[in-house]
Order: structure tokens, then C-alpha cells, then sequence
């Protein structure tokens, strides 16, 4: 089965945008059988249930008309929640300011885990400065794992 996830990502774009929210990730999951399309949408002070069964009705509509993937799918729209992991640049620069904690696979000064402020994508880069004060950047591809902290 061939899916054009480039074209779905578009797509969730366009309706997100039009409803003054921000795509923040796409994600298909599963086998031809039990395919699941999830989108994770946000907002300034949060999506609520409304937002995402919004982007769920418009998001089927298009998808039943332009049809990016043959056979049956779930779809699934959602907030990243507080503790999202982050994998892709656009959610580093997005979640800008916000608390992670960062997991490398090669230690950088001799310390592989990482909490602080992210500070911004550059180049390959996430930048972040830590709770001493210092910035660091480290290499998207060494890093690990990567998730927000909950601040309430």
C-alpha cells in the first residue's frame, strides 16, 4: 500500500490552519488492515474537544474525496498533550520556551540527559538552556529521546 503522507500532512495543514489552530504532527500507525491516521493539533492555552472534532469532520471530508491511501483508516485528532515526545525540527521550534528533558546517545561534556528551556531548531541544532544558565545546542541526531515537562 502506497501513501502519499506528504499530501495528508498538507492536508491537515490547510484545515488546522483555516480553524487558527497549528499542525504540530501527523502520524500512521498500524498495517493495511487497522491503519490509524492521527493528527496532533494545538493552540495557545490549549485544543479542546470542539477543536479537534472539528479537524476530524472537515479532515474526513477531504480525505473521503481526494482518497491519499486505499481502504478503510481511523482518524484520530488530538492535542500533543503535556508530556509530548518531540522527534521532527518543526515541533523543537515550536515548543520553543517550553521545559524538555533530552536524551543523547553520545554525551556531550560528559552528560548524556539534559533538562532545561528549549531555545530553538538551527541547522541540525536543538538549542536549549539549562536551569545553570547555560545554552547548549545538541545534534538532532544524536539525540535519543526527547519530551516535554508538564508545568502547571
Amino acid at each position: 500500500m502506497i501513501v502519499d503522507l506528504e499530501k495528508i500532512e498538507a492536508i491537515a495543514e490547510r484545515v488546522a490552519a483555516g480553524e487558527g489552530l497549528t499542525l504540530i504532527d501527523v502520524e500512521l500507525k498500524g498495517g493495511s488492515a487497522n491503519l490509524l491516521l492521527r493528527v496532533y493539533i494545538d493552540k495557545p492555552g490549549g485544543v479542546s474537544h470542539a477543536d479537534c472534532a472539528l479537524v476530524s469532520e472537515q479532515m474526513s471530508a477531504i480525505l473521503d474525496v481526494e482518497d491519499p491511501f486505499p481502504g478503510s483508516y481511523v482518524l484520530e485528532v488530538s492535542s500533543p498533550g503535556l508530556d509530548r515526545k518531540l522527534v521532527k525540527p518543526r515541533e523543537y521550534r515550536y515548543f520553543t520556551g517550553r521545559r524538555a528533558r533530552i536524551v543523547l546517545r553520545e554525551p556531550l561534556e560528559e552528560q548524556k540527559v539534559f533538562e532545561g528551556r528549549l531555545a530553538g531548531f538551527d541547522e541540525g541544532r536543538v538549542k536549549m538552556s539549562l536551569d545553570d544558565e547555560r545554552v547548549v545546542e545538541l545534534e538532532l541526531s544524536n539525540i535519543t529521546k526527547a519530551r516535554l515537562l508538564p508545568e502547571f
